[in-house]
C-alpha cells in the first residue's frame, strides 16, 4: 500500500542523527590506540543502550532503536576505516601524528601542550587537536626549536616548538 494512504498518526518520525566529527573525503582516518579504544567503548555503550531500552510503546521503541542503529552505522564506518598509528614508530624528533607538542605561542609566557590525534578523539578541552586542523598541519615535520606560522586574517601567530614527545 502506498504511504499516501496511511493515517498521519501511523507515520514514524525519521530520527535526525548528528554527524560525527568532519573527516574530508579521501583523507585516511588515522587514530591512536587510545582513540580506537574510545571508539570501541562508544560502540559497546550504544549496543548496550539499544539492548536495554526501557520503552513500553512499540512505536517509541522502534524510533529509539532506529536512532541508535543510525548512530552505530556512522560509528562502524569510522571503526572499519580507522588506521591505528603506532606512536612508538613515529620519528621521535619530529612532530607527527600522535605527538604531544609543547608550544610557546607568540609573546605568551605560559606554554601550552597539544597532542595531535584523530578527528574523533580531538577535544581541545583535553589538549587534543585533530591532525587535519590548521595548527597540526603547520606543526607537522617540525622539530624542537623550530617555529611555525599560522596566517590569520589580521595577523600571523607564531608557534615555537619547545618540547616534543610521544
Amino acid at each position: 500500500m502506498s504511504r499516501g494512504f496511511v493515517k498521519e498518526d501511523d507515520q514514524e518520525e525519521i530520527p535526525m542523527v548528528p554527524p560525527r566529527a568532519d573527516l574530508p573525503v579521501d583523507v585516511i582516518n588515522y587514530v591512536t590506540q587510545v582513540g580506537m579504544d574510545e571508539l570501541l567503548k562508544e560502540k559497546q555503550t550504544l549496543m548496550n543502550e539499544r539492548d536495554h531500552l526501557d520503552i513500553s510503546s512499540d512505536k517509541d521503541r522502534r524510533i529509539a532503536v532506529n536512532f541508535i542503529n543510525a548512530k552505530l552505522q556512522l560509528l562502524n564506518d569510522r571503526i572499519v576505516t580507522a588506521k591505528i598509528i603506532d606512536l612508538g614508530k613515529q620519528p621521535q624528533n619530529e612532530v607527527r601524528f600522535g605527538a604531544l607538542v609543547t608550544l610557546k605561542i607568540g609573546d605568551a609566557t605560559k606554554l601550552q601542550s597539544y597532542q595531535i590525534v584523530g578527528v574523533d578523539e580531538a577535544d581541545i578541552s583535553k589538549g587534543k587537536i585533530s591532525f587535519i586542523s590548521p595548527i597540526a598541519r603547520i606543526l607537522t615535520d617540525k622539530k624542537v626549536g623550530d617555529k611555525a606560522v599560522l596566517k590569520l586574517a589580521k595577523t600571523d601567530r607564531i608557534f615555537e616548538i619547545v618540547a616534543l614527545r610521544y
